[in-house]
C-alpha cells in the first residue's frame, strides 16, 4: 500500500456526506500501489505521473472516475459515460459504502487494467473537432467576420469543441444566434467557453 496524502486526509475529514465511501475507495486505490495526489479539489490517483482515477462526490452519488475508462473492457457492465459527449472518462457510481466493499474485487481488477493501459501507453482516440457539427448560425458569422474566424481557429481544439457543442445544443435558431452573439467577444479575446 502506498502512503496517504495529507491534503486528501484533510479533504476527507471535511467531507461529511461521502466520508465512509471516500475512505473505502481510497483504501482500494492505495492498495493498488497508485500515488495519491490532490488535484481539481479531489483525491486523484496516478501511475508514473499519469492520471488513472479520481474520487468524486455529487448530490445523489459518489463515484470513481477512470480518466481513460473508454479503454477498459468493462466485463461487469458498471462503467458509465457521465456526459453525452464524454469520449474518454468513465465512472462507477455508488450510493453507500456497502456497494463499494461488495465490489472491491471488481474495482481492483478495473484499477489494474487501467494501470496496464497506462504502462502500455494506450491512448483514447478522440473525435476530431472537424467531425463536430458546425451550426449554420456560427458558420455565417465566421464567414462574415474574418477576425472571428481567425480567433476561433487559434483556440485549442477542446475550446473549439466546447463552443460547437454549446451552440449546437440549442434547439431554436434564435437561441443559437443569441449564444453565438454572446460568445463572440470571448472568442475574439482567445477565451474558451468556461475560462
Amino acid at each position: 500500500m502506498t502512503s496517504a496524502n495529507t491534503q486528501v486526509d484533510a479533504f476527507i475529514r471535511k467531507t461529511p456526506k461521502w466520508r465512509k465511501e471516500f475512505e473505502a475507495l481510497r483504501r482500494i486505490l492505495l492498495a493498488c500501489q497508485l500515488t495519491e495526489e490532490f488535484k481539481w479539489r479531489a483525491p486523484c490517483y496516478t501511475f508514473q505521473n499519469s492520471n488513472v482515477a479520481i474520487i468524486q462526490g455529487f448530490k445523489h452519488y459518489c463515484a470513481i472516475l477512470f480518466f481513460k475508462g473508454a479503454l477498459l473492457l468493462d466485463p461487469n457492465g458498471v462503467l458509465i459515460k457521465h456526459g453525452e459527449h464524454q469520449q474518454s472518462a468513465r465512472q462507477i457510481r455508488f450510493t453507500n459504502a456497502r456497494e463499494i466493499t461488495g465490489m472491491e474485487r471488481i474495482l481492483k481488477a478495473y484499477v489494474r487494467e487501467a494501470i496496464e493501459a497506462e504502462r502500455a501507453g494506450l491512448k483514447v482516440k478522440f473525435k476530431k473537432t472537424s467531425e463536430y457539427k458546425m451550426p449554420e448560425e456560427f458558420q455565417r458569422r465566421l464567414d462574415e467576420i474574418p477576425a472571428l474566424k481567425a480567433a476561433f481557429g487559434a483556440l485549442t481544439p477542446g475550446r473549439q469543441r466546447a463552443y460547437l457543442l454549446y451552440f449546437s445544443a440549442a434547439k431554436q435558431t434564435e437561441t443559437r444566434e443569441s449564444r453565438v452573439a454572446k460568445c463572440m467577444p470571448r472568442i475574439l479575446k482567445g477565451k474558451g467557453l468556461n475560462d
